[in-house]
């Protein structure tokens, strides 16, 4: 039945693709009428009745664009009426382009915006647009557990795994089983998996009301009387513990690029990696050096970037526990202290390893790294010198350096915003909070400088998972906002959370599935959606990449019809296609901010409502 079913659905995509009917108002589709010529692109999810609201108008001709409308889409009359503005001229596939500002309006209901004869999809005004989104997220993140699977009800690589590069022999057995797949792939790294539990234990910090409980702590169905996020972060905490058994010892990757031999359920993974198929798979000591077991090596040259990353996960947990299990907030403390020692011992880069392919993670930056961890051991023991250190470090990075550039390597500026900052400047006096904030400020600016220039103020380059710059851009923004009190950001803000929903060149949310009713990736690069139709709800993709990326990579196809075809260009590119691992592939690392962001938004218009009483 799922063969038939994914057949089936493939053949409908190919058919409307075809035919390029002609949509109601409202309706959300790929496909693209033929006689179109312009199109307005909105924030799916919606918008909140006293929050920023914004459109943008897109015309493959260059007519000029004076005013519009927005519609009630019950009684199909016009309750608003907006002057286009600025035209921003072309971007990409499109020959003009202006920005439609409704913000003005904030009656709640259902809506559509109308400029000429052209018509947005329906979308809603309302305080709940964002009610649930987070917890929607961590559905992907279950998904993507290592050892227990909760979604497939099954166990997977639990021999993991053996050593290689250690101060112990190579192939020595270790348990390293657990924690999260990175990808749509089953390998395992160290540097995202600490930063996606900073992020979910960050997320229930800041945000409390907004998680529920409905899942046990292995993530099946039940209350444990835990948030559902927060079990999701111990999950990671359980595996990074693994990951640095020992005060000296600390693992920076498990499994490599030989785990790339087609698409299988992990939990029918039969890879052999030199132990039999699906035996243990190898785990990698960080040593600082250039490490790759097969024809390409990375540049590795020290191991404060994963132990940083580490630091601020344990520090962080620490601090969470204290209140409720002494004894586990004393082991994270005792984690987060050996694991930044190993940063100081070491200071450098720690890269992902390669084997077969050149294609890793290539990270630059470490100082952010320590400094997240200096500053989340300073609020958890108060000791002053911590304190100094993390601001050293700050002075020595104050912007993250893709901010502002044309292109980067993959992964080269990892974390994608520096949440050093904000955690010092919380504990810091006035002149140094100021200090940290106009970091953040200089860092945002350098991207605005760009994305102002264009409707969708898009300044975030298109490198490989410029989704994943774009939530922790818009999270740096929600930080700045937070810490200054400065609103002078809060559209540009806007406008990436709207890209990730919709309001990008080719109408769609870059997260499957949300929302219900919208038009999300249904063909994403992931055995779960390709081999047996399981949804991979709540997976934020890799996003659009400049096409010079996408034509120089190896291994892609695109296996069904181009639906998007008519927005692609010469600048960017975007496939919901399951052969391009490039643009369509969901991250973990990236869904985990995005659980942050979505907590942020939904916390945001909570308290919208709360102004209003």
């Amino acid at each position: 039945m799922q063969k038939i079913y994914k057949k089936g659905m493939m053949a409908i995509r190919l058919l409307l693709f075809i035919a390029g009917i002609l949509l109601l108002p409202g309706c959300a589709s790929h496909t693209l009428n033929k006689d179109a010529a312009a199109w307005i692109r909105i924030n799916q999810l919606g918008y909140t009745p006293a929050g920023i609201k914004v459109a943008v108008w897109a015309s493959k001709d260059d007519g000029h664009l004076s005013s519009f409308e927005l519609v009630d889409a019950g009684t199909s009359k016009a309750v608003f009426k907006g002057k286009a503005g600025e035209a921003f001229g072309a971007y990409g596939p499109f020959q003009e382009s202006y920005r439609l500002n409704f913000t003005g309006f904030n009656k709640p209901g259902s809506y559509y915006l109308r400029a000429g004869t052209v018509t947005s999809p329906v979308f809603k005004i309302a305080p709940d647009v964002y009610k649930g989104a987070a917890d929607f997220a961590l559905r992907y993140m279950r998904q993507q557990r290592s050892g227990f699977n909760p979604y497939l009800k099954d166990s997977c690589h639990t021999s993991d795994g053996y050593t290689m590069y250690g101060p112990m022999p190579d192939s020595t057995l270790i348990d390293v089983s657990g924690g999260w797949h990175d990808a749509s792939d089953y390998l395992q790294y160290s540097t995202t998996s600490a930063n996606a539990t900073y992020h979910l234990l960050a997320a229930y910090r800041d945000f409390p009301d907004v998680f529920t409980d409905e899942h046990l702590a292995n993530g099946l169905a039940g209350t444990n009387s835990v948030a559902d996020v927060l079990d999701e972060a111990r999950w990671g905490l359980s595996w990074l513990l693994k990951m640095h058994p020992r005060e000296d010892w600390l693992f920076n990757q498990l499994a490599d690029d030989r785990d790339h031999q087609g698409m299988r359920l992990p939990t029918l993974d039969s890879v052999d990696y030199g132990m039999g198929k699906g035996g243990a798979r190898p785990v990698y000591f960080a040593t600082g050096e250039p490490q790759g077991l097969g024809k390409y090596k990375n540049r590795a040259t020290g191991v404060a970037s994963t132990a940083g990353k580490f630091a601020s996960a344990f520090a962080l947990a620490a601090q969470m526990y204290t209140s409720t299990n002494d004894s586990l907030a004393r082991l994270f403390t005792r984690k987060a202290l050996s694991a930044y020692k190993l940063g100081l011992a070491k200071p450098g880069v720690s890269q992902t390893a390669p084997n077969g392919a050149p294609y890793f993670y290539e990270e630059d930056n470490w100082l952010d790294d320590m400094e997240l961890g200096a500053a989340a051991l300073y609020q958890l023991n108060g000791d002053q010198n911590y304190f100094e250190q993390a601001y050293k470090y700050g002075l020595q990075e104050k912007v993250t350096p893709w901010m502002g550039a044309d292109t980067a390597r993959h992964y080269q500026w990892y974390p994608f915003h520096n949440f050093g900052h904000y955690e010092l400047a919380n504990k810091a006096d006035a002149k140094t909070r100021s200090q940290l904030i106009s970091f953040y400020k200089q860092g945002i600016a350098r991207v605005f400088a760009k994305g102002k220039q264009n409707a969708f103020y898009r300044g975030i380059p298109f490198i490989w998972c410029s989704n994943n710059l774009t939530t922790s851009f818009a999270i740096q923004c929600h930080l700045y906002r937070q810490l200054s009190n400065d609103d002078t950001f809060a559209e540009l803000e806007q406008a990436n959370f709207d890209w990730l929903f919709g309001c990008n060149p080719w109408g769609t949310s870059m997260v499957y599935g949300l929302p219900a009713t919208g038009d999300t990736p249904v063909d994403p690069h992931s055995a779960f959606t390709h081999l047996y139709t399981y949804p991979v709800d709540g997976g934020l993709v890799d996003g659009p990449v400049y096409g010079s990326i996408f034509n120089n990579l190896k291994g892609i196809t695109l296996y069904h019809p181009d639906e998007y075809a008519p927005f692609q260009s010469g600048l960017v590119v975007y496939h919901d296609d399951y052969g391009d691992y490039s643009t369509n592939e969901p991250t973990m690392d990236g869904t985990a901010s995005l659980v942050y962001l979505l907590a942020a938004r939904e916390h945001d218009a909570l308290e919208e409502v709360q102004t209003k009483k």
